[in-house]
């Protein structure tokens, strides 16, 4: 893959988790790094009570640059996941919170609380369409769910982004159908992983750039600690895979965040 340099177009990571420990030897020149190769805004999905605090120190740490997310990820939906809502909701009341996520559903680990996850995603769609701000989307062996329960409640206000997509073209259609954004990560440039085929026929006005980091890492790093400086070279895939300039790319998939997230 040539390597382009987009440091003078703003790239916008539009999920990361570097606020996690993995982070917490070089954060800062991680970020800044990310910044020299383009990277101008961080948006930060939680994950549960465990994570809150360090996600809304690290997003007012880097003021204008890091944008705090909040709600409870599927995987971390428990016996508690009432007290887990409750913690996150409270943070709406308190903190510049810009989306509800991430949330969702994941049937990949464990399915004994399917009912459980699929309550707590009801309630946090509420939480977006009460406050009118997107709902960041984890739907990891569930996309067909995820979808169905977005249809259910999509009334022409509700948006978001199916974050890490990495499902079959007709269901990236019925995405992008039901007015919601497509989040494209590392699987993109993973060989054999069919992501480049199911978003062919996907304009770019229907996407975001993303890396999940520190996890799902792009080539040539695929396997180590993924951060949000690897963004150019996801954005480089996605212009190959739609036969389009990079610059082209990074200027559509920005646009895209700074309307949906109101950045």
């Amino acid at each position: 893959m040539p390597e382009t340099d987009l440091s003078c177009f703003m790239l916008i990571d539009t999920h990361c988790h570097i606020y996690l420990e993995d982070f917490d030897n070089d954060r800062e020149a991680m970020v800044l790094k990310s910044v020299n190769e383009g990277v101008g805004k961080f948006l930060l999905p939680a994950i549960d009570s465990g994570t809150h605090s360090s996600e809304l120190s690290v997003a007012a740490g880097f003021p204008g640059k890091c944008f705090a997310m909040m709600g409870l990820h599927p995987c971390s939906v428990k016996e508690n996941y009432r007290e887990e809502l409750a913690i996150a909701r409270a943070y709406f009341e308190a903190e510049n919170i810009i989306a509800v996520g991430e949330t969702g559903l994941d049937y990949y680990w464990d399915l004994s609380f399917k009912a459980e996850q699929e309550a707590a995603f009801d309630v946090q769609i509420g939480w977006a369409l009460e406050k009118d701000i997107p709902v960041v989307i984890h739907s990891r062996n569930a996309t067909d769910d995820c979808i169905r329960m977005i249809g259910a409640r999509q009334n022409g206000r509700l948006k978001g982004v199916f974050h890490c997509f990495s499902g079959t073209a007709e269901q990236a259609r019925q995405i992008v159908d039901m007015g919601f954004f497509l989040g494209i990560g590392g699987v993109l440039t993973f060989k054999n992983a069919g992501l480049d085929a199911a978003i062919r026929d996907i304009p770019v006005e229907h996407m975001v750039l993303e890396t999940d980091a520190p996890y799902l890492a792009p080539v040539p790093y695929r396997g180590k600690r993924n951060e949000s400086s690897y963004l150019p070279l996801i954005a480089a895939k996605l212009a190959e895979v739609k036969s389009i300039s990079s610059e082209a790319v990074a200027v559509q998939t920005t646009n895209n965040a700074i309307k949906l997230f109101a950045l």
